[in-house]
């Protein structure tokens, strides 16, 4: 009986070991394809973006793999530069959400009750918004551009990571070696910097990485609206904006693949998210 359960519990381990293993390499693949996109940004030629009217309107093909547009742009070329310029708004955004995140969920649970009451509220009223249309207040106030649609995911993306940071404050505020250091009479900011911050990092690295997808989205969007990046930039919601008219004529390549596209790096930074999350979190570690 005691070799039946130690084959069975061999057979567990290597269960366990093997899902780790396959959902790092799927982990590493996707950081791959993600960094494939932003160094291939740089490695096409912009002279395929160019104005070309003896190739405009082709379908998609070996030469023009997402086809040409009605200027005669290559739109796989349009589409990559679109999807760098969408992850680079997307990664400052998503930075100054979670620092704005980390902050308020800091203070929170480590400045007082009354701290805590008006960082609670200011969560609660956020989340009773939808982001979209935070954001696209925001960017409009700000006049849309670069700087309004950063600022805008910046400001409408941090108060569900907030909550959560402000939980694992508190659980980690409670613990024994914290308890130890305030009776040595170690400063609040002293237990909040050496004891607290350092075991926050791998939420706020999973956080990040889970904001990043809805910016990108949220992003696409705003600009797609006309309301984010300008419409001499390549970015993705320019594209699919644009775009919009020539459907009626049959060309439905020029929506299709950068939707696609987006929809991919979008899933695909999802992805690395939750499998970061799982793979650092020792109560998921082995679902």
């Amino acid at each position: 009986m005691n070799a039946a359960f130690n084959i069975k519990k061999r057979k567990n381990t290597r269960k366990q070991f093997n899902r780790r293993k396959r959902t790092l390499v799927v982990t590493v693949i996707a950081v791959i394809f993600l960094l494939s996109i932003v160094v291939g940004r740089f490695l096409l030629d912009e002279g395929r973006v160019a104005t070309n009217l003896t190739i405009r309107n082709a379908p998609p093909s070996i030469e023009h793999l997402f086809g040409t547009d009605w200027l005669g742009r290559d739109m796989f070329t349009r589409t990559m530069m679109g999807l760098s310029l969408s992850m680079g708004v997307g990664l400052i955004g998503a930075i100054g959400s979670a620092s704005i995140a980390l902050m308020l969920g800091m203070a929170a649970a480590t400045m007082g009750k009354m701290a805590d009451r008006i960082i609670s509220w200011l969560i609660d009223l956020f989340l009773s918004v939808p982001h979209l249309v935070t954001l696209i207040l925001i960017a409009f106030t700000l006049g849309g551009g670069f700087k309004g649609i950063v600022i805008g995911i910046a400001l409408t993306h941090w108060p569900s990571l907030a909550r959560v940071i402000r939980a694992e404050v508190m659980q980690i505020r409670s613990a024994e070696f914290v308890r130890v250091s305030q009776k040595m009479g170690k400063s609040r900011w002293f237990i909040a910097a050496g004891h607290i911050l350092p075991h926050l990092i791998p939420q706020v690295l999973v956080g990040f990485l889970l904001l990043f997808p809805h910016a990108i989205l949220h992003e696409a969007a705003v600009t797609f609206l006309g309301l984010g990046l300008s419409p001499h930039e390549p970015a993705i919601g320019i594209i699919l904006s644009e775009s919009m008219k020539y459907l009626s004529s049959g060309m439905w390549w020029l929506a299709f693949f950068p939707g696609l596209c987006l929809l991919i790096v979008v899933r695909t930074f999802d992805t690395i998210g939750e499998n970061l999350r799982m793979l650092i979190d020792p109560t998921s570690a082995h679902d």
